[in-house]
């Protein structure tokens, strides 16, 4: 009751805190993008968004959000269909085992699915669902929360064009498990223009406990960190499938200015996991802001200007 009451408050008086909260229930969903970034920008990051001449990492991505519409990103983004485009170009066997999908709640019978799956909405990040064991399945929650997400248009709460029409769906996978480690790890490689800089791995993604670390892209630690996750007690050991994972990484990412292209290794083989066009949604907490910038630097805005030009030519 006190931290309820500790919110109210909050929201009465801190414009920022209120516009954050208010945004997330969508009362500014037909505010334009710019204005809609800059002030979910202040709310978030405490300081103005300079879109003129946008300098940080965090600024880019949002810069990126209104000025990078290549229409192949849609497909990139969507759970279901994004599968099918990776297998195109590396290969099926990198591909997480789709079991269905389904456009309802109300089409899916349970009898009809594994004893473990994994139910995900195809269309936002967040709307999933883990199943290990149907006898203790909790259809209700499960029901309710992919009926919530199937309401939303991940689009409005961060402007991450990509989802704006991507088609809302459930998709059902195989349940994957590590056997030599309690949580499967996830490899995330930031790509600049087809090339791999950085990449953190993280665990406990569906967990209290969030872990991550940021690398190099020979596999050395670096001293990037973020605010809102913990760093590893033992860092994780370099993966069996590293160098696949760069090589796949940049012929995926080729010709784009930014993207991070992210995977599993399970039991010693490579899946593929998704793309990620604007990480933290470009609201990154990070430790130090030198990294923010450093990552920055990275980003080429004009090779965006000029692609653009050309598409309009």
């Amino acid at each position: 009751m006190e931290d309820k009451l500790r919110k109210v408050f909050r929201c009465i008086f801190d414009k920022d805190y209120r516009f954050n909260v208010l945004s997330n229930f969508g009362f500014f969903n037909s505010m334009e993008d710019e204005e809609y970034l800059k002030r979910k920008y202040k709310s978030i990051m405490h300081k103005e968004l300079d879109l003129d001449n946008p300098k940080s990492f965090n600024e880019k991505l949002q810069w990126l959000k209104i000025n990078d519409h290549n229409p192949e990103y849609t497909i990139m983004v969507d759970k279901y269909e994004a599968k099918k485009y990776v297998a195109s170009i590396i290969g099926e066997e990198y591909i997480v085992p789709t079991v269905a999908i389904y456009n309802n709640f109300e089409e899916i019978d349970l009898s009809k699915l594994p004893d473990r799956f994994v139910m995900k909405c195809t269309h936002d990040s967040g709307g999933i669902v883990i199943c290990k064991d149907k006898s203790t399945y909790n259809k209700k929650y499960a029901k309710q929360k992919i009926k919530n997400r199937l309401k939303n248009n991940y689009y409005y709460m961060g402007r991450e064009w990509p989802y704006k029409n991507v088609k809302p769906r459930i998709i059902i996978e195989n349940y994957m498990e590590d056997k030599s480690q309690p949580d499967i790890l996830d490899y995330k490689f930031f790509c600049f223009n087809g090339k791999v800089e950085y990449l953190y791995v993280s665990a406990g993604s569906h967990s209290k406990e969030q872990c991550l670390q940021f690398f190099d892209r020979e596999y050395n630690l670096v001293d990037c960190k973020r605010n809102d996750y913990m760093a590893f007690t033992e860092l994780p050991a370099r993966p069996k499938n590293f160098n696949k994972m760069i090589e796949f990484a940049e012929l995926l990412s080729k010709g784009i200015e930014h993207v991070r292209i992210d995977f599993y290794e399970i039991n010693g083989k490579l899946y593929f996991s998704e793309f990620t066009f604007y990480t933290g949604s470009g609201f990154i907490p990070f430790e130090k802001d030198e990294w923010d910038i450093k990552l920055g630097n990275l980003i080429n805005v004009q090779n965006v200007k000029l692609k653009n030009k050309m598409g309009d030519e």
